[in-house]
């Protein structure tokens, strides 16, 4: 299968004005000039761009896509289990529905991958998954499961569990339920790992020992800069690796957090201040924390900003001082790397998965129109 003709952004190396990609198997076998293929008998399908663009499909790696569906009310919302704050143990995968029509309409906006999971009144809320988006068997569109862990700090945790009269009504109350499951499951692997007698199995502990194993990362759900500065402590404490997910006031804190060598989830940023710590949103975030140092990526925190506007999420962090490529590489080859999956995705590599999207123009040009998205080499027809 060779896309030819096209301005190839392989994510990974220059633009190409006249480039090709080539797949078999699921999997990039060929990316490069034009001028390669002179002379060289094309085998297989060949798709001609026409001047048009070829990118890597894209990644939003924080939403809750197929966990809070189309339709409206209780039941097709799944994202948040308020009845204990700390809940490791539950699994998105177990919550996803594949056939929610916002899969369909993620795909057809060329994003080929998401990092879905639960939602932010807890604060640790479970584990996320790392999932392609085609497909009717959940079990068969992952990626990675677990993804990542998520905690929450800030306002949701206070507001679910406050108002009940419950622990954590404070900051610190959060922190606090954070930091005493975290001790108890680095406890829990010492003694799992050891050559004496076995701890007692605990589901949220065995949850969180990936964690202390170092295999899986932790998100942190911070809007305030306090509360990015909170993520930080509890990760460095403990030994973990991790991200910051929103970052709304990031940009207040962008060179601690450039020292500190953290990555940032930024967004929504197609959205309202609908609440205090929002207070400090600006749309040029993602470029002021970018031009610090840190390695930035953005999410539409679906259903926050419908997944569908990812790219126009990416244009509008590019309007507000983000270089374009930079831009691109927000929901390409950055959003890969921070989810843990930058060795299949992100980018036009050879020996990478062959999600590919042909463009009619630009990438982050609004008027531009998705004519073709491949998943795993094959060309997903809705």
């Amino acid at each position: 299968m060779y896309i030819i003709n096209g301005v190839l952004h392989t994510m990974d190396g220059p633009v190409l004005s006249r480039g090709y990609v080539a797949f078999e198997g699921g999997r990039i076998t060929g990316v490069g000039p034009m001028e390669e293929l002179e002379g060289v008998h094309l085998s297989g399908e060949v798709v001609d761009a026409q001047g048009g663009h070829i990118i890597p499909g894209m990644l939003d790696i924080h939403c809750h896509l197929g966990l809070y569906g189309s339709g409206v009310g209780f039941e097709a919302e799944d994202l948040n289990e308020m009845t204990d704050p700390s809940t490791p143990h539950l699994r998105a995968l177990d919550g996803v529905n594949p056939l929610d029509p916002y899969f369909r309409e993620a795909r057809q906006a060329g994003v080929t991958c998401v990092l879905t999971g639960p939602g932010s009144t807890n604060p640790i809320s479970g584990q996320s998954v790392l999932l392609k988006t085609v497909g009717r068997v959940v079990d068969e569109m992952v990626v990675r499961a677990p993804a990542s862990m998520k905690f929450a700090l800030g306002e949701n945790p206070k507001k679910c569990y406050g108002k009940r009269d419950q622990s954590p009504m404070t900051r610190m109350g959060t922190t606090a339920i954070i930091r005493e499951q975290l001790a108890k499951a680095m406890d829990y692997q010492v003694k799992y790992s050891g050559n004496g007698d076995q701890p007692d199995f605990d589901a949220k502990l065995e949850a969180l020992r990936p964690l202390a194993e170092g295999k899986l990362a932790a998100h942190f759900h911070a809007h305030r800069a306090d509360d990015i500065v909170t993520a930080v402590r509890i990760a460095r404490e403990f030994g973990l690796e991790f991200a910051v997910v929103h970052g709304t006031e990031g940009h207040l804190v962008a060179d601690y957090l450039a020292q500190e060598g953290v990555p940032v989830i930024t967004g929504p940023i197609l959205t309202d201040r609908s609440k205090p710590e929002l207070a400090q949103l600006r749309l040029e975030n993602t470029a002021i924390l970018a031009r610090a140092g840190v390695e930035v990526a953005l999410c539409t925190d679906h259903p926050e900003t419908p997944i569908q506007y990812l790219p126009l999420c990416a244009a509008m962090a590019a309007k507000a001082g983000l270089d374009e490529e930079e831009a691109l590489a927000t929901i390409t080859c950055n959003a890969a790397r921070i989810a843990g999956a930058g060795h299949r995705l992100g980018s036009l590599t050879v020996g990478k998965d062959a999600d590919v999207v042909v463009l009619d123009g630009p990438p982050l040009d609004w008027r531009t129109h998705v004519v073709r998205v491949y998943i795993n080499g094959e060309e997903v027809r809705d």
